[in-house]
């Protein structure tokens, strides 16, 4: 099972108590994705960000809703990596 967070890199120099907002998913639960692929576009700091599936597999969880907000780090869905 792999998390699916935000990347570290759209957190950089933002202040560590700023969370993001969950704007639309592009992915639903049971979907099968590629590692790259965008699952789910987010809003940090009136920036849209991009969440990207890290490896190929099937979207097992999604643990946050649309409108939903998140902390550096969280994870926001579950992957089952594809063998």
């Amino acid at each position: 099972m792999t998390d699916i967070t935000l990347a570290a890199d759209a957190w950089k120099d933002i202040d560590q108590s700023t969370e993001a907002l969950i704007d639309k998913w592009l992915v639903a639960e049971g979907d099968t994705v590629r590692a790259g692929q965008p699952v789910a576009q987010v809003v940090l700091v009136k920036s849209s960000q991009e969440v990207v599936a890290p490896v190929n597999g099937q979207i097992e969880k999604i643990l946050l809703q649309a409108g939903d907000t998140f902390a550096r780090g969280q994870a926001i869905a579950r992957l089952k990596e594809s063998a």
